[in-house]
């Protein structure tokens, strides 16, 4: 199933096509399209090149990984996360190591390594739901994570699967209209609301 976006302007048919399924097919995401992903992701830009993303990750092939994983989400993305072959939990380094001073920049750079391994998983024709959904004391404590790092996000990646394999609620979500706010709602100029003349 796909689901391109309804772009106001053209826009490049990778990112059209990206959008956050919660049906997974069983097959495994291959290693080498792992190391790929990772690969992609260690690539985007940082401030300070400080790189300040960690991924835990883990596979179908460990289940007892995948289900310490999973244990982290937020109990109704576990409902249908539990079928992704790859989880991945992303974790922020909250000070730079250059001066030891906070980065309030770490959050949005592990964004963009997030983002460069979406597009690169589109490349692939993998999926990813990304989830705020996340317990993050559970977190800290599984993974012994240290002082200054703090967990993101959770990502769920794998090949499209079908949707007869989620509860009905998650059936209608994945059938529903995607949508965005359009360029008027948040891009301004001169002052706050004012559109730009090419809006």
């Amino acid at each position: 199933m796909e689901k391109p976006a309804d772009t106001q302007f053209p826009i490049h048919d990778l990112l059209a096509r990206r959008w956050s399924p919660r049906a997974f097919a069983e097959r495994s995401v291959e290693t080498e399209k792992i190391e790929r992903l990772l690969e992609a992701a260690r690539w985007a830009s940082s401030c300070f090149n400080e790189q300040p993303w960690v991924f835990l990750i883990a596979t179908n092939d460990q289940p007892a990984a995948h289900n310490s994983l999973l244990s982290c989400l937020v109990e109704g993305n576990q409902v249908w996360a539990k079928r992704a072959p790859l989880l991945m939990i992303t974790v922020a380094k909250l000070h730079f190591d250059h001066n030891g001073h906070t980065n309030r920049h770490a959050i949005h750079d592990v964004g963009l390594a997030v983002g460069n391994l979406v597009v690169q998983a589109t490349t692939m024709d993998l999926v990813i739901h990304q989830m705020a959904g996340i317990l993050p004391e559970q977190i800290r404590e599984s993974y012994s994570l240290l002082l200054g790092y703090e967990p993101v996000t959770a990502l769920a990646i794998g090949y499209p699967g079908d949707l007869t394999t989620l509860p009905e609620e998650f059936r209608e979500r994945e059938q529903a209209s995607r949508s965005r706010k359009t360029l008027q709602e948040f891009v301004f100029s001169k002052t706050w609301g004012q559109n730009p003349k090419f809006l």
